[in-house]
C-alpha cells in the first residue's frame, strides 16, 4: 500500500490537485503502468465515505465588508472557480462580482473580476461548458432606479454576460445578455445547463413589488441569443404572498427536464417539462419546506440529485444538503452543513467525479466550500 500512497501523491502533483479531485481508476492504471498488481476498488469505495473538504474560501478581508450568493464551477484542470458579489451591503453602489481560484488545496486570494459601472451588482451565475470554456452571468442595477441600501434594486437590473476560454484565468469585455431587458432575463441565481440536446437552459424569475413569477430561458448558440419561455401557470390560493422565485434545474433524460423553485407558500415548488424545456407544468407544491430563501440542485453522476437548501419555514439556518434516489420525489439523505445561529444560505452545487461540490454564503462574511460523497451524507433516520 506504500507504493499505492506514492502513486497518489504523484498523480496529484502532476495534475495539480488535491487528494479528492483524482479518482482512483487514474491510480489504478498509474500502478499497473509501474509493473505493480493491486485492486484499489475498495480503497476507492472508502474514500467516497471518509473524504470531505469543509473549508472559508477566504478569511476576513479589506476588500469588501459584506458578500453574498455564490456560485461555482469545476475547471478542467481539476480545481474550483468561486464567484460571489461583495461590497458595503447588498444593494449598495459599491457591490462588485469577486472570484477566487482553488488551485490544489489552496484558495487564491479574492479578485475583482466584474463592475461595470458605480451601481449595485447581484448574483452571479457559472457555467461550465467544456474544455476551458466558461461563462459568467451577473445582474447590474439598473441606473436611476435602485436606491442605496440592503435589497436596493427597485425597478429593475439588467443581465450582463463574459466568457472564458481559459478557465477563468482572462475574461472577455462584459456585455447585455438581452438588448433592452431590465426584467431579469438569463439565469437568475442558480446555474444554467447544458442539455442533451445541446441547448443551454436557464431559471429565470421576475420580481415586481406585487408579484414574483418564474420563467425559463433557453439558447440554442451557446448563450448568444435566447428565446424566453412564458410564465409558468401559478394558483395564487396556493402560492400565498408574492409567489415563487429562483428555479433550479436538472435534465433527468433527453428531453424532460425538471425545476425545484424557492417560494414565499412555505414549501419548495416544482414544475417539469417534457419537451427540452419550452414549455413547463403548472407549478406545484411539494412536502419539503422552504424559508424563501434561494436553494439549488444537481443531477449528480450517479443519476441521483442533491438539493442545497435550509429546509425550514424560516429563518436561515440551518443549511443542508439532501439527497433523493427518485428524481426529487422523496429525499432518503441529509447531511446539515451548518446548524449555529447565523445566517446561511444561497447554496449553489454542482456535480464532481466522487459526488458533489457546495459554496454558500457564511453570515454575509465570508464564503464557505464542502464537497463530499454521497456515502458521507447519512442516510435519513439512520443512528
Amino acid at each position: 500500500m506504500g507504493f499505492a500512497a506514492g502513486t497518489v501523491a504523484a498523480v496529484c502533483k502532476a495534475q495539480g490537485a488535491d487528494l479528492t479531485t483524482v479518482d482512483v481508476s487514474q491510480v489504478q492504471r498509474a500502478i499497473e503502468a509501474g509493473g505493480q498488481s493491486l485492486d484499489l476498488s475498495d480503497y476507492g469505495d472508502y474514500l467516497r465515505h471518509q473524504i470531505q473538504s469543509h473549508e472559508h474560501i477566504f478569511e476576513k478581508t479589506d476588500d469588501f465588508a459584506s458578500c453574498h450568493a455564490s456560485s461555482l464551477v469545476l475547471l478542467s484542470n481539476g480545481g474550483f472557480l468561486v464567484v460571489w458579489f461583495g461590497g458595503t451591503q447588498e444593494g449598495r453602489a459599491d457591490v462588485g462580482i469577486w472570484a477566487s481560484e482553488r488551485r490544489g488545496c489552496v484558495w487564491l486570494p479574492p479578485r475583482l473580476l466584474a463592475r461595470v459601472r458605480d451601481v449595485a451588482h447581484w448574483n452571479p451565475v457559472l457555467l461550465g461548458a467544456g474544455r476551458g470554456n466558461v461563462h459568467l452571468f451577473f445582474k447590474v442595477s439598473v441606473e436611476g432606479t435602485g436606491r442605496d441600501g440592503r435589497f436596493g434594486v427597485s425597478e429593475g437590473w439588467e443581465t450582463w454576460w463574459m466568457s472564458s476560454v481559459d478557465d477563468g484565468v482572462s475574461w472577455s469585455e462584459p456585455r447585455i445578455l438581452v438588448e433592452g431587458d431590465t426584467q431579469g432575463r438569463g439565469p437568475v441565481k442558480d446555474k444554467p445547463i447544458v442539455l442533451a440536446s445541446g441547448a443551454w437552459l436557464a431559471g429565470a424569475s421576475t420580481e415586481t413589488p406585487e408579484v414574483w413569477e418564474v420563467f425559463f430561458d433557453r439558447s440554442e448558440d451557446e448563450g448568444l441569443t435566447w428565446e424566453q419561455s412564458t410564465t409558468v401557470a401559478m394558483d395564487p390560493s396556493v402560492f400565498t404572498g408574492k409567489g415563487a422565485i429562483q428555479p433550479t434545474v436538472w435534465e433527468s433524460e433527453p428531453g424532460r427536464v425538471h425545476a425545484l423553485v424557492r417560494t414565499t407558500a412555505g414549501f419548495v415548488g416544482r414544475t417539469d417539462s417534457t419537451d427540452d424545456g419550452r414549455t413547463w407544468s403548472e407549478l406545484t407544491l411539494t412536502d419539503l419546506s422552504n424559508n424563501n430563501s434561494g436553494l439549488d440542485a444537481a443531477r449528480l453522476t450517479d443519476g441521483r440529485i442533491a438539493l442545497v437548501c435550509n429546509p425550514i419555514d424560516s429563518g436561515r439556518t440551518p443549511l443542508s444538503v439532501l439527497i433523493s434516489d427518485d428524481n426529487g420525489t422523496t429525499w432518503t439523505r441529509r447531511l446539515d452543513l451548518e446548524t449555529a445561529a447565523g445566517e446561511y444560505s444561497y447554496p449553489a452545487i454542482i456535480p464532481t467525479a466522487g459526488g458533489m461540490a457546495i459554496s454558500y454564503t457564511w453570515n454575509r462574511e465570508r464564503i464557505a466550500f464542502w464537497r463530499g460523497s454521497v456515502e458521507a451524507i447519512p442516510k435519513i433516520g439512520a443512528s
